[in-house]
């Protein structure tokens, strides 16, 4: 099925572009520019789509409100240029590598990327670390939190219970500090 989009559609007081693809469900996203995306299979009527985005009308505009207060925040903190982030995150990995030196026989690459969807990606089986650059203009105690999160990946590839409860013996004000990313 070749993708369809139908521009400028509204429903609730929301304008929104709707994108028919292969999907189960409807699903809805509002962008870091507040505008928003609506993706729905090609047997979902317009109607029922326009009440899905209406009856999710409250929770657009809170999405938008939160977009709108992390654009500003992101344009308050300028964001150094790469190796400047380098150095800031390698002073934190050299105080966060201690604790998993017995697993990790040599502190694992760093490297920095421009993404926007995600702080930082563990690759164990190549020992890197990739972060993204927008978190060097963020504070030590949360970039501190990226790596150590990013560290007990080595231990646990995934987001299980034992996961975080190495995140919480290493860190135990880990979710504080998570919202504070977040938020």
């Amino acid at each position: 099925m070749k993708e369809q989009v139908t521009q400028c559609r509204s429903a609730g007081g929301v304008r929104y572009e709707l994108t028919r693809k292969r999907v189960r469900n409807i699903n809805l996203r509002v962008r870091a520019d507040g505008t928003v995306a609506v993706s729905a299979p090609a047997r979902a009527s317009v109607s029922r789509v326009d009440e899905f985005v209406a009856s999710r009308a409250e929770w657009i505009e809170d999405a938008r409100r939160k977009q709108a207060r992390r654009a500003a925040d992101e344009a308050a903190r300028p964001v150094p240029d790469k190796e400047t982030a380098l150095a800031l995150f390698a002073a934190s990995s050299a105080r966060i590598w201690p604790l998993f030196a017995a697993i990790r026989p040599a502190p694992p690459e760093l490297r920095v990327r421009d993404m926007r969807s995600r702080w930082g990606v563990c690759d164990p089986g190549k020992n890197r670390i990739t972060l993204a650059l927008r978190l060097a203009a963020r504070e030590p105690e949360l970039i501190d939190y990226v790596l150590l999160h990013e560290y007990c990946h080595f231990v646990w590839p995934d987001h299980q219970p034992h996961f975080w409860a190495l995140v919480a013996r290493y860190m135990p004000d880990w979710k504080a500090r998570r919202a504070r990313l977040r938020g």
